[in-house]
């Protein structure tokens, strides 16, 4: 490989401090599953919720260990792809009703930060200066 192509293929700042902060938010998603179990009448997100969450959250944390290692674009785009999709299964919490106030500031902070995320991990580097 040469030297030009060692430098395409490294992390940026922006994708290192966005992938630091998706890791975060998968072990968030993860640790939802350690949550109490809602009852069939108390208010909470339903066990599929939780379990989609957790799920993602190890897929977010394996793909942010790769893309950290590796520097591979794929895995970038796993995280991204990833975070999305647990971004959606929290939008529910700003149509349901009976859903607390701090629940809701919590879940629009989660999905400003996962949209931040998302921008980060998938910029490209800055090219290098050329010396002529």
């Amino acid at each position: 490989m040469s030297r030009t192509e060692a430098a395409d293929t490294a992390l940026s700042r922006k994708n290192k401090v966005g992938l630091a902060l998706a890791g975060v938010l998968g072990l968030i998603d993860m640790a939802s599953l350690l949550t109490a179990w809602p009852d069939s009448d108390a208010p909470g997100p339903p066990v599929g919720v939780l379990v989609a969450g957790t799920v993602l959250g190890v897929i977010t944390v394996v793909a942010v260990v790769h893309t950290w290692f590796t520097a591979n674009r794929t895995g970038s785009r796993v995280v991204a792809g990833s975070r999305i999709l647990s971004a959606i299964t929290a939008l529910p919490a700003f149509f349901v009703t009976g859903v607390p106030a701090w629940t809701v500031a919590v879940v629009a902070l989660l999905v400003v930060v996962t949209v931040v995320v998302i921008a980060l991990v998938l910029s490209r580097p800055a090219p290098e200066a050329t010396a002529t």
